[in-house]
């Protein structure tokens, strides 16, 4: 079926790759403090998704790259994921992908031209779908297959979408199903159904516009994605940008059902331990959420689905935009809460 199957090239897959919560902190240390660059709306200060630079009083530029190893074998769906999952971080900032460039390296001894071309073809594939051209790019000769874009966007200063800014009182809408991560895994232990690979493509190759739409409704208060970290890490972040408190109940959290009883087997990234370790101390879990579910929690997401802290009286609105956009199994998870301390509680 393929010349290689891609998952063998490389270490790891998807934003499963991500260096660990902790370890990204320790590394970037003061480099997160806010710069002093007035017109600089969002930058390094909150962990957010894209940075926002102001233009003028009605338009700000917003600038991300996202690239990572393969999830799947198929180089066309790899780089449609891949696409998916880097437009993602405009649409989290309340925006409009305006024009993306590719980050390609391959490694070229073990991969023939036509699959190279095949992931790049994804890639298009998916701006086109959003209505943008990959107008540039670079290229290395890598010992793994890395693909990913840069991603320019565009959004009125107003109704930027930061993650730091909800509010004590707000409801938490998720747009996706969790699972990504444990189908991936199946997937690579070849225990995946045909259903459950179906369900991975489908979610991971659904473009966030809806992300576009919550820009306009200024009961949003705030927006990320979850991604590589897990629900339960972009909550915090979520959480500690606000100095508030998340309480979710798992039972209303969306999850992939071709998922639950993989999770239930333990299986899912080597991505899970690191997350719990560098954040499991900040999450409380009530004594009944058994020990899969946790898991499944902090199962690194790729372009998963987009996090929203809304009012409560606007929270219906919110799933209307998701709905009218596709998004079948939005749901409310949970609230924020005035807190002491920045935690998740989970019940």
């Amino acid at each position: 079926m393929y010349e290689t199957k891609l998952t063998r090239l490389s270490h790891g897959g998807g934003c499963g790759c991500k260096i660990s919560p902790a370890l990204l902190q320790s590394i970037l240390g003061e480099a997160q403090k806010k710069l002093p660059f007035p017109n600089l709306l969002v930058g390094t200060e909150n962990s957010d998704d894209a940075a926002v630079y102001m233009l003028n009083d009605e338009q700000a530029i917003i600038a991300t790259t996202d690239f990572f190893m393969p999830i799947v074998d198929d180089a066309f769906d790899f780089g449609r994921i891949a696409a998916t999952n880097a437009l993602s971080d405009v649409y989290a900032m309340g925006g409009t992908p305006i024009m993306a460039l590719a980050i390609v390296g391959m490694p070229i001894n073990k991969m023939s031209v036509e699959s190279i071309r095949e992931i790049l073809r994804g890639g298009e594939a998916v701006c086109k779908a959003a209505g943008i051209p990959i107008a540039g790019g670079h290229s290395i000769d890598a010992p793994e297959p890395i693909y990913g874009l840069v991603a320019i966007g565009v959004v009125h200063p107003g109704r930027v979408k930061k993650n730091s800014d909800a509010r004590a009182g707000d409801v938490l809408i998720l747009g996706k199903g969790l699972g990504v991560g444990v189908l991936a895994a199946a997937l690579k232990k070849e225990l995946l159904s045909d259903t459950g690979y179906k369900q991975l493509i489908d979610t991971t190759t659904q473009l966030n516009t809806v992300g576009s739409a919550l820009a306009g409704m200024p009961a949003v208060h705030a927006l990320t994605d979850v991604t590589g970290f897990g629900l339960l890490g972009h909550l915090l972040e979520m959480c500690r940008g606000a100095g508030l408190e998340a309480r979710v109940d798992f039972a209303k959290v969306p999850v992939l059902s071709e998922v639950l009883s993989l999770a239930q087997q333990g299986i899912g990234p080597g991505a899970i331990e690191r997350n719990m370790a560098s954040y499991g101390k900040e999450v409380e879990f009530a004594p009944h959420v058994e020990t899969w579910q946790q898991r499944l929690l902090a199962d690194a997401q790729t372009s998963g689905g987009l996090l929203v802290s809304v009012a409560p009286g606007q929270a219906g609105e919110v799933l209307a935009a998701f709905r009218e956009a596709g998004f079948a199994t939005a749901a409310v998870i949970g609230a924020m809460q005035a807190a002491a301390i920045a935690k998740v509680s989970v019940s």
